[in-house]
C-alpha cells in the first residue's frame, strides 16, 4: 500500500491506497476503509509514425559515392583527416605557404568544427578534397611540399 498525507482545510488525512482493480481502488482514510471507484478514461488513441528512411548516400554525376577514400600515398607530404567527417571549409589555396600550426581545413565530425592544421611548414601543393566532402579516417586532405 502506498501511503500519503495530506491537508485538507487545516486537517490532516492519512490516505492509504490499496489494490486497485479495473476501476475499483481500496482506499483507507485515517484507518477507515473505503471502496472508491474511479472514473474510466476512454482508450487513449495510439498515434503510430512511421519511422523515417535513411536517405541515400549523395552521388557524382556518375553514379559514384561522394566519399573520399585514404589514398596509398604521393610525392610530399600530405595532411590527413584525423578522423571521418565533413570538410566544411579550406581557408587555404594552392600555391600558399603555411606554417605548422596554421588551418588548413576545417572538419566537421560528431557536430563539431574541428581545426585541421597542416603539421609543417611548407608551401600547398595540391588540395585533394571540396567543400562539403565526406572523408574517412586518414584521407589525405592536402599535398604540401
Amino acid at each position: 500500500m502506498k501511503e500519503y498525507k495530506y491537508k485538507i482545510n487545516g486537517n490532516l488525512y492519512n490516505v492509504a491506497v490499496g489494490d486497485v482493480e479495473d476501476n475499483m481502488a481500496t482506499v483507507m482514510v485515517n484507518g477507515t476503509p473505503y471502496k472508491v471507484e474511479m472514473e474510466e478514461k476512454a482508450a487513449a488513441k495510439i498515434k503510430t509514425v512511421a519511422a523515417p528512411k535513411a536517405a541515400a548516400a549523395p552521388r557524382t554525376s556518375t553514379g559514384e559515392k561522394v566519399i573520399s577514400k585514404p589514398s596509398a600515398g604521393g610525392a610530399g607530404a600530405t595532411v590527413k583527416a584525423p578522423l571521418p567527417g565533413v570538410v566544411l571549409s579550406i581557408p587555404v589555396k594552392v600555391g600558399d605557404s603555411v606554417k605548422a600550426s596554421d588551418t588548413v581545413v576545417v572538419l566537421e565530425a560528431m557536430k563539431m568544427e574541428n581545426a585541421i592544421h597542416a603539421g609543417r611548414d611548407g608551401r600547398v601543393a595540391a588540395i585533394n578534397v571540396n567543400n562539403g566532402d565526406s572523408v574517412l579516417e586518414g584521407t589525405d586532405l592536402i599535398t604540401l611540399e
